[in-house]
């Protein structure tokens, strides 16, 4: 039975880097692992006082009950203004409720930030770092991901050249083998 990894992409942006390099990404995943971008930007942003029995937005159900049988998450995210888009933040939010019943709880996890500059999205890693401590989410040390000058490594059909394939597969084979030593 194939493993299911949920990949969240930060950027909403229809040709976004960080969804490209998702993409690539998706297709280096050894056999028996099935990757899916699973959409965020139609989430409300998360309120308490819609999300209760009688009203939960259809739109968290969905979202919650996809991430409710995956083995791990592969998070593709830019940085805005040195932290996570709002849109992923949200996501966290949306699938750690209702309180006690987080969806993220014990899902290993890897980071990958993405941007056209040579910082690399180094703030929006590790702000989401943090966040995934709080939310008990094993997430993969080695290698980093930090993707700096991401134009200069795709090519016009949005793939990436062999080297950077061959990182990228490093970062999904350390995902497997979190997500193995996590397995019950």
């Amino acid at each position: 039975m194939s493993k299911k990894i949920a990949v969240l992409v930060g950027s909403l942006r229809t040709g976004s880097y960080s969804k490209q390099i998702a993409k690539n990404m998706m297709n280096l995943f050894p056999e028996g692992y099935t990757p899916e971008i699973i959409e965020i930007g139609d989430l409300p942003l998360y309120n308490e006082d819609i999300d209760t029995e009688e009203s939960t937005p259809k739109e968290y159900t969905e979202f919650r009950n996809k991430l409710a049988d995956i083995a791990g998450v592969l998070f593709v995210t830019p940085e805005y203004n040195r932290s996570v888009p709002a849109a992923l933040k949200n996501a966290l939010d949306v699938g750690s409720r209702p309180y006690g019943q987080s969806m993220w709880d014990k899902k290993p996890a890897a980071i990958v930030s993405v941007s056209p500059g040579a910082i690399s999205g180094f703030g929006a890693n590790h702000h989401l770092r943090q966040s995934l401590v709080f939310l008990n989410m094993p997430v993969v040390q080695q290698p980093e991901a930090y993707i700096g000058n991401v134009t200069d490594l795709l090519d016009d059909n949005g793939n990436v050249n062999e080297g950077t394939k061959g990182f990228l597969k490093s970062i999904d084979d350390a995902l497997v083998d979190l997500i193995n030593r996590f397995d019950d």
